[in-house]
């Protein structure tokens, strides 16, 4: 077998550390300049933030937010994102800025480097050659104190990978705007989307994919997608990456389809989707320090009042409520954890 510089390159980036934003702080980052202390329920910060996400895991990390905002920006003006430096560029790729008013769960794109991120042009070099992008915040991008920023980015060369990133930020608006359109964001090579082969050269390979990307209108108080967004929505997911044509996943509202993740301990689903609950509770604290104003310890989590779903706690007021599997319910433990089992 012959291997050229590329491959090779590749084969090492594939071992080595990868990249990660810094700023803003994406959750919980250890090498962030600046950083808040880390949340109720979270042990420590994670040592493999420029990891890969899992092909079939969640899209991000944590979803248990910072306790308060790593950055304050405004619509309308110029912002600043920053990755770490000495972390495997694998040759650029396709990357994804964007905004989200619900933990991620949706979110549309504020600004897109196509083909050569973290680099200038066509490169096989590991070595990043740009490690911060400055771009204008739409300006209708609405107010809100608990916004998420978002970076997905699909190398170019090597294994076939997704890095993402979340942080916690705010935002300014003076206009009023109530709601911001635009491409929702998309996760190749992860499950039920497509699969992006390595580049070998051709910098074009997948942007079909980012141009075909329906449209999404997000605000503080949900989404809607556009109905005439130029790709198909599909509630299929396949199990094996592949080139085939699977196409991106849209739920008509953000809580038809809410998949959860606590600390990487237990899953919670809608009953759109069929999973077998797990009886081990996530790493929390309990939640029944709650104050007589409704606020809260930020990263606590608390069963609702029926035992269907749970509610998390981001800087410091309760979030809407996430639900249980079919036939499971939130419980707390003697631990004072709290999971999703079988009554």
């Amino acid at each position: 077998m012959q291997f050229t510089f590329a491959s090779v390159a590749a084969l090492v980036g594939s071992v080595a550390a990868h990249m990660a934003m810094i700023e803003p702080c994406m959750r919980f980052n250890p090498n962030c300049a600046t950083k808040p202390q880390l949340p109720a329920g979270v042990a420590d910060y994670d040592s493999s933030i420029k990891n890969p996400i899992s092909y079939n895991g969640p899209f991000f990390k944590s979803d248990i937010p910072w306790p308060e905002p790593v950055a304050s920006w405004t619509a309308g003006e110029s912002v600043t994102v920053k990755f770490q430096p000495g972390g495997a560029a694998h040759g650029g790729g396709h990357c994804q800025f964007a905004i989200s008013y619900d933990n991620g769960k949706t979110s549309a794109i504020v600004h897109k480097v196509m083909e050569h991120c973290f680099f200038n042009g066509p490169s096989t070099s590991n070595e990043a050659e740009v490690l911060s992008y400055t771009f204008k915040l739409p300006a209708d991008v609405p107010a809100a104190s608990n916004a998420q920023f978002i970076w997905v980015w699909t190398n170019a060369i090597g294994n076939r990978e997704l890095y993402t990133g979340i942080a916690d930020i705010t935002i300014a608006n003076s206009g009023g705007s109530k709601s911001y359109t635009g491409q929702a964001t998309i996760f190749p090579n992860h499950e039920g989307y497509d699969t992006i082969p390595e580049f070998g050269g051709d910098y074009t390979t997948g942007l079909s994919l980012y141009d075909n990307a329906p449209n999404v209108t997000i605000s503080s108080s949900g989404y809607t997608a556009d109905s005439s967004s130029k790709q198909k929505p599909t509630t299929s997911k396949s199990s094996e990456p592949s080139s085939s044509d699977s196409e991106f996943e849209t739920s008509p509202s953000p809580k038809a389809s809410v998949s959860f993740v606590v600390h990487n301990a237990v899953k919670v689903t809608s009953s759109s989707e069929s999973e077998t609950p797990s009886s081990t509770a996530p790493s929390v604290k309990p939640t029944s320090n709650q104050g007589a104003d409704g606020e809260c310890e930020p990263g606590t989590l608390q069963c609702n009042d029926d035992g269907s779903g749970f509610s998390i706690c981001t800087w410091g007021k309760w979030s809407d409520e996430f639900t249980c599997a079919q036939g499971t319910v939130c419980k707390s433990s003697d631990a004072g954890s709290v999971y999703c089992g079988w009554p």
